[in-house]
């Protein structure tokens, strides 16, 4: 009997469900939403074997969420489109309206408070002009050479406390990460709220900011 066109249809958007079924490729698809990758950059990120992350990128480029390109013997992965990106951040909404874990382990991230509700990306854009925010953008070091907000300051998290003193009272903080998955911002943020300081984390991250067309430089600062 042959296959239907409906249950081919569903087959083959089950295929892209399996392929978001995973943590390890999830960890994947927010390394290549900050540019693309190499499979060694991917498993030296991830905590991946080589051979595992490979083997996790195939499955992502079956199921059209990554794609590639040649440089050289190397193989290049990045992102297919936006669309995966906005596919990444729904399915992290669906998870934080729907499952009771993920809300606990949200304001564990908080010190057991409730976060405050993140800056929208226009309005950062309008007090990034107006000079009247601080930005701190809380990714490794290397992720924000390769790219990051204009005017946002580079700072690890097991280093934040040192920054403390230096930051200008009279000015609310935003701090940002990689993405819909990343908890760095989360962390950031209640540690500088339990020293008294305004702080709110960015909705969204790097890849969102890009997206939306927003000027990204480059270098370290």
């Amino acid at each position: 009997m042959s296959t239907s066109p409906k249950k081919a249809l569903l087959e083959e958007y089950a295929l892209v469900a399996r392929a978001l079924s995973a943590p390890a490729r999830l960890s994947i698809l927010e390394q290549l939403a900050q540019g693309e990758r190499g499979v060694e950059a991917l498993a030296e990120k991830t905590g991946l074997t080589i051979a595992n992350c490979s083997q996790h990128l195939q499955q992502l480029r079956r199921s059209g969420l990554v794609t590639s390109r040649r440089d050289g013997k190397a193989v290049i992965y990045r992102l297919t489109d936006a669309k995966t990106l906005e596919l990444m951040d729904l399915l992290r909404v669906v998870a934080e309206r729907n499952l009771a874990q993920v809300e606990r382990i949200l304001r564990g991230l908080s010190g057991g408070e409730t976060a405050p509700e993140p800056v929208s990306r226009d309005d950062l854009a309008v007090r990034l002009d107006e000079g009247a925010v601080t930005v701190l953008d809380v990714r490794p070091a290397d992720e924000y050479k390769a790219g990051h907000i204009p005017g946002a300051f580079n700072i690890e998290l097991d280093k934040l406390e040192s920054l403390i003193s230096d930051l200008d009272l009279e000015k609310e903080i935003v701090a940002y990460c990689r993405g819909p998955y990343c908890i760095y911002a989360h962390q950031a943020v209640a540690a500088l709220r339990k020293h008294g300081l305004n702080a709110r984390r960015l909705e969204g991250g790097l890849p969102e900011w890009r997206e939306d067309g927003r000027p990204i430089l480059d270098g370290a600062a």
